[in-house]
């Protein structure tokens, strides 16, 4: 695998489950440092149940509790909407995404040719699947349906 010196993920991070883990870790696995742009509240209010997702700080603050071992090389900052700093960023060398968002990289590599900024190396990690068979989200978590490993809540009678 490639290693980069500046890569770059972005999303809202709720409720950080095993499909988000799997992200980090592949992130910090080929990139030297690397930049979370984390979804502001005022972003999110048009997700399922977005009554129920966590606060920016809480958000944060999870992302940073789990990568604590990390910091010296994790870099977490605000984004609003869908493109973070990535269309103005000429440092960045690659992003990761999952299958889910795949075509939101497809979409800034685009942008950013048209800006005559580099394309950035799209590294792809696959989905975890729950128990079901389905892949893990923050809104069957959301939902109650999972929990963050991907374990089905049984649901009381």
């Amino acid at each position: 695998m490639r290693k980069y010196r500046k890569v770059v993920l972005g999303g809202t991070f709720d409720r950080l489950h095993k499909g988000h883990r799997l992200l980090l870790e592949k992130a910090f696995e080929v990139g030297d440092d690397v930049y979370i742009g984390l979804t502001k509240d005022e972003s999110i209010r048009h997700k399922k149940f977005a009554e129920l997702i966590e606060s920016y700080s809480e958000r944060k603050a999870a992302l940073e509790e789990y990568l604590k071992d990390r910091k010296d090389r994790l870099h977490i900052f605000a984004i609003e909407g869908m493109y973070g700093d990535t269309l103005k960023n000429p440092e960045y060398d690659a992003i990761i995404t999952s299958e889910e968002t795949r075509y939101k990289a497809d979409k800034i590599n685009r942008m950013r040719e048209e800006r005559n900024l580099k394309k950035l190396d799209v590294v792809e990690v696959p989905y975890i699947n729950a128990e079901d068979g389905n892949p893990i989200s923050s809104t069957r978590i959301r939902a109650g349906e999972i929990d963050t490993e991907g374990e089905i809540k049984l649901l009381k009678a």
